[in-house]
């Protein structure tokens, strides 16, 4: 039995449909029915019962896939305990990036990445969207603030301290405001997002300017 059908399984059963597994596998859903064909005849069950709407493991999958689980967690382990003993780094990595930060500082940091390790394969998001990991298959994501989903874990790197300029021409023409109750009557650049335009500005300390 070959551990590439097994994953082909793994993947059935997590989508519960053979065309969005193969998808995912990036492969022809032929070549996904025929592995699952050779797990089955291997085992002599069916492991999933298939009607023309839906598929759902069988009573025989519904043993067999938690320990083909475990069978390919344990052998991934210890592949990857043989690469960290030779220092091996490869495989593909996907991180979500929001689309300044990627584009501007991230991108030159991951091209040294690739060049110390040139085995590895790298797929980068650069979206402001939320992330659904499951869905969109990311290893990683970078997002501004903290994570609004309880269920994701994350930890701070850096503080990214917002900053309010305008040009010297709009200066000359419009003038420095004095007060934060002044920004209302000038001009501004806003975010959007999901049709939710970001404009409101937080001040957690004293600017220079409008001490005067």
């Amino acid at each position: 039995m070959l551990l590439s059908d097994l994953e082909v399984i793994l993947k059935i059963a997590e989508h519960r449909n053979i065309t969005a597994a193969a998808a995912h596998l990036d492969m022809r859903v032929a070549t996904a029915s025929a592995a699952l064909k050779r797990v089955e005849k291997t085992l002599g069950a069916e492991i999933f019962i298939r009607t023309t709407r839906q598929l759902r493991l069988s009573s025989a999958g519904e043993r067999y896939i938690p320990e083909c689980e475990k069978a390919l967690l344990l052998l991934e382990q210890a592949r990857q305990n043989i690469k960290e003993d030779l220092d091996i780094v490869d495989g593909e990595l996907c991180i979500a990036l929001p689309s300044d930060l990627g584009r501007n500082i991230v991108t030159p940091w991951l091209d040294e990445l690739l060049d110390h390790h040139p085995n590895m394969s790298l797929r980068t998001d650069l979206s402001d969207s939320h992330i659904d990991f499951y869905r969109d298959s990311v290893d990683m994501a970078l997002r501004y603030g903290s994570p609004k989903d309880a269920s994701l874990y994350g930890f701070k790197i850096c503080d990214v301290p917002g900053l309010l300029c305008a040009s010297p021409a709009y200066i000359t023409r419009h003038g420095i405001p004095q007060h934060p109750h002044e920004l209302p009557t000038h001009n501004g650049l806003f975010y959007q997002l999901y049709d939710i335009t970001h404009d409101v500005w937080e001040f957690t300390r004293a600017c220079p300017q409008f001490n005067r």
